[in-house]
């Protein structure tokens, strides 16, 4: 037994001295570390930690660019099989087209070149407008605003485009300072002829017809007399027949009676403004011509626009861009004769086109909603002249002096 004692406690004494001597090796083995003011063990244990877990992230990383551009291939696949297939299909993202527009923009402001008046219009007349055919035209006039000769060419619908909303007749009026409203527009339902205007024409009518019936009897040979006053009896008859009928036509002719029609010269200049206010917005909107003539009653150009870049799009209806941009040229005359005159005489005929071309909209609209766009047209129509201000006066002078639509378009592009 004390054998085994003295056995055991040589073993206990070696392993003691064993595990002696290697804690002093660990602590020797890093002393020098220590010197150096280095970290604890467990604080130099905390980075082998973070390499561990950077090397996942980092190969997340890797994984998400690779399905990026596995995405980025897969969409220009699907790209190019739609082009293949003739169909209009945009696969790019939102980041994408924004990232496109913006490259575009800045790509036409770099090229974009300061033409003179006479360049501008020897490159404008290189375009045929006098075929009225609407895709030549669109696809000539692309081309010099692609190589940056022409700026202000479908410069309404790039950024933001035309995107219409809900205008009220207050909104309208304020956004243009009081200038632009549905009294001015003659769309707010008021009419140039009052109820008194009417009563004093009918008194006007029946005292004119008696004097002039009593006048024929007793100034004329009998029989001759006789059949005067009989027919000057009629008119007070045939008056209230038409007037209860037809009220725009008396009232037409009580306007016209009263001198309420402008002044020749003034007439001539509302003209002017009228159609270069046409002519300014449908060129910004991207509409082709479809005619320009001279030969009017009133001896100025007068321009017609075709609905869409395709030309008279018979046999489709029309697209809310479409209309969008029709709205704008449609109440751009009259807009522009508010802004000269105080009030437009000029845009009746301007409405009811565009009530038919409403009827032609692929989306239904209903009053409220046409009203609104017809609203939004005044409203962007009035931003654009504002905008271009001494362009829209160098075309009304082009128009005055009757040039040809390349010296119309040069006096917008040129400087």
């Amino acid at each position: 037994m004390p054998k085994t004692n003295r056995s055991s406690t040589r073993v206990s004494a070696t392993r003691a001295a064993v595990l002696a001597a290697a804690a002093a090796g660990s602590a020797q083995a890093f002393a020098p570390a220590a010197s150096f003011g280095a970290a604890p063990p467990r604080a130099l244990s905390r980075p082998a930690g973070r390499g561990l877990a950077a090397a996942p992230r980092m190969a997340a990383n890797d994984e998400v660019e690779r399905l990026r551009a596995a995405a980025k291939k897969a969409r220009e696949e699907a790209q190019a099989l739609s082009n293949e297939l003739g169909k209009d299909f945009d696969v790019r993202s939102d980041k994408e087209k924004a990232a496109d527009r913006e490259a575009a923009v800045a790509a036409a402001a770099a090229a974009a070149k300061d033409l003179t008046a006479e360049e501008a219009a020897s490159l404008s007349s290189t375009v045929d407008f006098n075929a009225g055919n609407a895709v030549e035209q669109n696809m000539q006039l692309d081309a010099l605003r692609d190589s940056g000769d022409f700026v202000l060419w479908k410069s309404a619908s790039k950024d933001q485009g035309l995107r219409t909303y809900p205008v009220t007749l207050q909104f309208l009026e304020s956004r243009t300072a009081g200038k632009v409203n549905g009294e001015s527009l003659g769309i707010s339902g008021e009419m140039d002829v009052s109820l008194e205007d009417f009563k004093d024409a009918t008194i006007a009518v029946v005292l004119g017809s008696t004097a002039l019936a009593i006048g024929s009897l007793a100034l004329l040979p009998e029989n001759v007399g006789a059949s005067l006053c009989y027919l000057f009896a009629l008119i007070p008859v045939l008056y209230i027949g038409v007037g209860s009928t037809a009220p725009g036509i008396i009232a037409g002719a009580i306007a016209a009676l009263r001198g309420s029609a402008d002044e020749k010269s003034q007439l001539n200049d509302r003209i002017c403004r009228h159609e270069a206010g046409h002519f300014l917005c449908g060129y910004l909107c991207g509409l082709p011509i479809r005619s320009y003539s001279a030969d009017t009653d009133s001896g100025f150009p007068c321009v017609e626009f075709h609905p869409s870049a395709e030309g008279d799009a018979s046999g489709r209806e029309l697209k809310k861009e479409e209309l969008a941009a029709l709205s704008v040229v449609a109440m751009s005359g009259s807009v522009a004769e508010a802004l000269a005159f105080g009030q437009a005489k000029g845009g009746g005929n301007d409405l009811l086109e565009l009530e038919g071309l409403f009827r032609r909209s692929e989306e239904f609209l209903g009053a409220q909603a046409r009203q609104d766009l017809t609203r939004w047209g005044a409203l962007t129509a009035y931003n654009l002249i504002q905008k271009n201000q001494d362009k829209y006066e160098k075309l009304v002078e082009a128009f005055k002096q009757k040039k040809s639509v390349a010296e119309c378009v040069a006096a917008i592009e040129g400087r």
